[in-house]
């Protein structure tokens, strides 16, 4: 049996704006086993990136987060107060994050900000926190790396940059890295160097790894597992393979038609979208939170809320109360029109 990394039950993240509280994150669970890449993926404002934060407790002072279960090699970090966090923040979890621009201090040179992360969290001297910071950026593909440790973080292209915030990530080989949309604010070619470069060193290091993205190209690339997202609800969880091969709910159904396929999408011909908005998360909810949006939707689905649901395949989960049968025969239907 895989090690569990990470385990997450009934994670919930409310935030108090002007109009009510905004339930953003709604009794979301997963699991991350070691070696192994879990891909959340959904549209932006779907709650990604404050599940993250919320992994990391870098939530803001006004976020409420609450959960059944949050460990991390069978450790709970649920409310161990900050300063316990703080030891574990940069050690056994580390963050990608979307822009390393504004997660690099500008005011320190690479080598200071690579080799405090170390400093802070083993004893180690100096020098040997240098030499480890030289030999994680090679092993990310920088070359010339000591020359590059009394740059600055504008001395340096975005892709450089991104390799420097994985060096760093890696400086005290974390179990779980979770990366925040970590080829957002790069070009195409060094968004499939930065995406490979995770993979390879996913396998060496052996960590688990949460990537957290809006792109289905870059999920079917790297994921092993899938976790679709929608209105702070995970809608769809499954192998890879299972969520791709066989969509079940409607929103990942309505995804993937979105996304042009080389070789059967004629050119010039329309692309699938989605009707709708997503709904306000703001107040009392109730129901399937796609049902404004589902061509299927009927009465039952905005009475009660619809739980995660197990699908034919082990380990496929959807959220509907269409049969595994139904769905399949929804998705048929699509294709052949």
């Amino acid at each position: 049996m895989a090690e569990r990394i990470l385990n997450v039950e009934n994670l919930k993240v409310d935030i108090p704006v002007p109009g009510g509280i905004l339930h953003a994150v709604q009794g979301t669970s997963f699991h991350v086993d070691r070696g192994e890449t879990l891909c959340i993926v959904g549209e932006s404002g779907c709650g990604k990136s404050l599940t993250s934060l919320a992994i990391m407790d870098l939530l803001p002072k006004k976020a409420d987060r609450n959960a059944s279960k949050l460990e991390l090699d069978g450790f709970s970090i649920l409310d161990i107060g900050e300063r316990r966090m703080s030891d574990i923040r940069g050690d056994r979890m580390g963050m990608i994050f979307q822009e390393p621009m504004t997660s690099l201090n500008p005011s320190y040179t690479i080598g200071n900000q690579l080799e405090e992360a170390l400093l802070r969290h083993r004893k180690v001297n100096r020098a040997e926190a240098r030499d480890r910071a030289v030999f994680l950026l090679e092993k990310v593909g920088i070359t010339a790396a000591r020359s590059r440790l009394p740059q600055y973080p504008h001395q340096l292209s975005g892709g450089l940059r991104q390799r420097v915030m994985i060096a760093m990530t890696l400086m005290c080989g974390p179990d779980l890295i979770i990366a925040d949309e970590p080829t957002t604010a790069l070009d195409v070619t060094i968004q499939a160097q930065i995406l490979l470069l995770l993979a390879e060193l996913q396998r060496e290091f052996d960590m688990g790894l949460i990537l957290i993205t809006h792109d289905l190209g870059v999920v079917a690339r790297v994921a092993d597992r899938v976790a679709v997202m929608y209105a702070g609800q995970i809608v769809e969880e499954g192998a890879a393979k299972q969520v791709f091969e066989n969509p079940t709910h409607p929103y990942t159904q309505g995804l993937l038609e979105c996304i042009p396929i080389p070789g059967k999408t004629e050119r010039g011909a329309h692309l699938g979208s989605i009707p709708g908005i997503v709904p306000s998360l703001v107040g009392n909810l109730r129901g399937c939170r796609f049902a404004e949006r589902c061509p299927y939707a009927t009465s039952a689905c905005s009475a009660d809320d619809v739980a995660l649901g197990i699908g034919v395949e082990d380990g496929h989960q959807y959220r509907c109360l269409l049969s595994t049968e139904q769905c399949a025969e929804n998705l048929k239907t699509k294709v052949s029109a």
